[in-house]
């Protein structure tokens, strides 16, 4: 089962588009974790996460997030903003799963 993190600046705004992700993932029978939470608060996640996803207004993270955490075996990928605006959780789900 792949886990899924997303991370974002309070871990508010992605919590809706976790909810989409879930019930995206029940309609194609895929068994995922999905989890939201602020960037200061990921390190309680690090150790059981397989993809993180960044939040939009968090991509400036990106380069020292992969350096950190590729090297320990987990994908890293800003979400698409428009994607992330619309809530599109079929999507990023879809897009997470193909890393």
């Amino acid at each position: 089962m792949k886990k899924i993190t997303l991370v974002c600046a309070a871990g508010m705004s992605t919590s809706l588009l976790v909810s989409k992700m879930k019930a995206a993932a029940q309609k194609m029978n895929v068994e995922v974790e999905i989890r939201a939470t602020a960037e200061s608060n990921f390190a309680e996640f690090e150790n059981n996460t397989d993809i993180i996803l960044l939040g939009p207004q968090i991509g400036y993270t990106l380069k020292r997030m992969k350096e950190k955490y590729e090297p320990r075996g987990m994908k890293v990928a800003v979400i698409n903003s428009l994607d992330y605006g619309v809530m599109n959780g079929a999507k990023v789900l879809k897009e997470a799963l193909e890393m």
